[in-house]
């Protein structure tokens, strides 16, 4: 039994080597540099001080959960009723647009941002053929910000939505009729009772998923737009003044938010199947 367990030990060793390099340890290293202030290299809270009474940083965590919070209810939302139509094709066209969705999910990144640009920037095809019509879009602005942050976002809430959809019986609806409740009952009853969790677990997926996008909204304002993860991306790597102490701060503040939204979510979700059961 002892060598059962060495053994099974032994194969999880690789496992936990890999997640100490690559989380662990550095997340450690982030929470302690955080503590120590850049220019004297002593231990204090300066840093958290800076971040909460400066109005640069306080404005770039402001935006950054907004921009999140708003693109994860777009993308939930959309990718409810996308996800349902989805399920009403034939079982060969949905494995098809599974393939492409989950191909467009990765779609991020400097490359979603210049195909962003090129069809939607100053002199993008599309911002061109809305001006014959005296429509005006900038793409470099909070809406076109939102925009982008959808199309990424909307794959993958209709992947995290369609096992959800799929795990709906049949039988549910054909019960309810038999007892007499119309369509509009069995949705409200039933099956959105059912959808509620997984739309919060979704949102808070998008939430995260959004809070840490670095490279799409650099590429796509150059740094113009206060972020936080562009702040922290030049705290950290800037040409300038690099602040390494005060990124790993703000990184910490990136996490904890992280952190606080889960825990949220979880009570939401407890509150809510405590009274759905």
């Amino acid at each position: 039994m002892k060598y059962m367990r060495l053994k099974n030990f032994m194969v999880l060793v690789p496992f936990i080597l890999i997640f100490a390099a690559v989380l662990l340890i550095p997340f450690i290293m982030m929470v302690i540099s955080s503590f120590f202030q850049d220019s004297t290299g002593t231990f204090s809270f300066y840093n958290f001080h800076l971040i909460f009474s400066q109005r640069f940083y306080s404005v770039a965590i402001t935006n950054s959960i907004n921009l999140s919070l708003f693109s994860s209810i777009i993308g939930s939302i959309l990718g409810i009723f996308v996800t349902y139509a989805i399920t009403k094709l034939t079982q060969n066209t949905q494995n098809r647009l599974l393939l492409i969705l989950n191909a467009t999910s990765n779609f991020a990144g400097v490359p979603l941002a210049f195909a962003f640009i090129i069809l939607l920037g100053n002199s993008g095809f599309i911002t061109l053929m809305l001006k014959y019509v005296h429509v005006q879009f900038n793409l470099y602005t909070w809406v076109g910000l939102v925009l982008v942050y959808v199309y990424f976002q909307l794959p993958l809430a209709i992947m995290l939505f369609y096992p959800v959809f799929n795990g709906i019986d049949q039988r549910w609806r054909e019960a309810a009729y038999l007892l007499g409740a119309s369509s509009f009952r069995y949705w409200v009853k039933i099956v959105i009772p059912y959808l509620i969790p997984s739309f919060f677990g979704t949102l808070t997926i998008l939430f995260a998923n959004a809070m840490g996008a670095y490279a799409t909204a650099y590429a796509l304002t150059g740094g113009s737009f206060n972020l936080l993860s562009t702040r922290i991306g030049a705290l950290t790597s800037g040409d300038i003044n690099t602040m390494p102490n005060l990124g790993s701060a703000m990184a910490l503040v990136l996490a904890l938010t992280m952190i606080i939204a889960l825990f949220i979510n979880q009570l939401v979700l407890k509150k809510l199947r405590r009274d759905i059961g």
